[in-house]
């Protein structure tokens, strides 16, 4: 069990719509719903006033004293609870951190936070053994975690280390000021070199677990979804010939599965893509390392975000992990294309056939 440490909470200016309102009230009606991850019960807050652990105007205060104009009120301590989440020592890559943010670079098989069949050994349990204050951070169940990938997809993830962080970064990612970049290796030969697709992705009408861009009931969301073509491979296996892509490709939206349903329904799914991937020809192909790649194979290379503080633009690059640089290495070797790292900005190579 972890012990849910007292979040650092910012002082309440009153403003003309709460003028005249009780304190209890106001902290019942306006605050405790708008920070509901908190948790607090009206009796609760109620005890913190009691003991003067909320003040108005930095003294002691009634429950029952109307608020007027540009009053303070400073909420000192929270009541300690205990969360369910276990604390583990797991791997973790850090890239980054300070005293606000943590950027790391999640491992492919990760689950990023505990749900119904996997109460341990995610991401979120890895962070509470690094950071033990992150508990109270935006929720019991997610603390910290501003935004997510697949528990099949690796790369750049940034989590916040207290609620002025956590707000402003989901402000952020809200209002479309994060810049996300991945890398994926696609089937097929994607012409143009680069595009955009815009099409709404919403659950699956049967399988709850898939999402589909077929609009459903007014029930699908925009989602966009920009690509250009880093490197194309092709190669002939027996009488048949295959291609592959490799591409970038940049989420103008963060739907759940955008990117594996938007480059599906293109015709060109991801390698490895268990659920998306449609049924490839083992039999003609007959080649493990691309057939048998163990998940979808895609990585969130890059993530730029405003720093919550300074306001200044930074950028996190996650390396490509081995599974993916391995593909890639054998996929060069197929088509006998030279060995090449793929540079930030990235390059349009034909990879020539034997």
């Amino acid at each position: 069990m972890v012990v849910v440490n007292t979040p650092q909470i910012d002082p309440l200016l009153i403003d003309q719509t709460g003028v005249g309102m009780r304190l209890d009230l106001f902290l019942v009606e306006r605050w405790a719903k708008a920070h509901a991850q908190l948790g607090l019960s009206r009796a609760e807050i109620q005890r913190l006033i009691d003991e003067g652990q909320i003040t108005l105007n930095e003294a002691p205060a009634k429950a029952s004293v109307r608020l007027k104009a540009r009053d303070r009120i400073d909420i000192r301590r929270l009541p300690a609870r205990e969360s369910a989440l276990k604390a583990e020592a797991l791997p973790l890559e850090i890239l980054y951190e300070d005293a606000d943010c943590l950027v790391v670079n999640k491992a492919a098989g990760m689950v990023v936070h505990p749900a119904a069949g996997q109460p341990s050994g995610t991401l979120v349990n890895a962070l509470l053994h690094h950071c033990a204050d992150l508990a109270a951070i935006g929720g019991e169940r997610r603390p910290g975690i501003v935004h997510r990938l697949d528990k099949e997809t690796s790369g750049v993830m940034i989590v916040a280390k207290n609620m002025f962080a956590f707000h402003h970064l989901v402000g952020q990612f809200k209002n479309r000021q994060v810049q996300k970049e991945y890398l994926a290796v696609a089937w097929g030969q994607i012409v143009p070199k680069e595009g955009r697709i815009d099409r709404p992705i919403g659950r699956h009408r049967s399988d709850r677990k898939r999402m589909s861009s077929v609009r459903i009931l007014n029930k699908s969301r925009e989602a966009s979804t920009e690509w250009r073509v880093e490197e194309r491979f092709a190669f002939s296996a027996g009488p048949a010939r295959f291609s592959l892509s490799l591409v970038r490709l940049r989420p103008r939206t963060g739907r759940t599965h955008q990117l594996r349903v938007h480059f599906a329904d293109m015709g060109h799914p991801l390698v490895g893509d268990k659920i998306y991937g449609g049924k490839r020809s083992k039999s003609i192909l007959a080649d493990p390392q691309i057939e048998g790649f163990p998940r979808q194979a895609l990585h969130a290379e890059k993530l730029a975000v405003d720093h919550v503080r300074t306001g200044q633009r930074m950028e996190f690059r996650a390396p490509l992990p081995l599974d993916m640089t391995e593909l890639l290495a054998h996929l060069r070797k197929l088509t006998g294309a030279r060995l090449t790292e793929i540079s930030p900005q990235g390059v349009d190579k034909i990879a020539g056939l034997k």
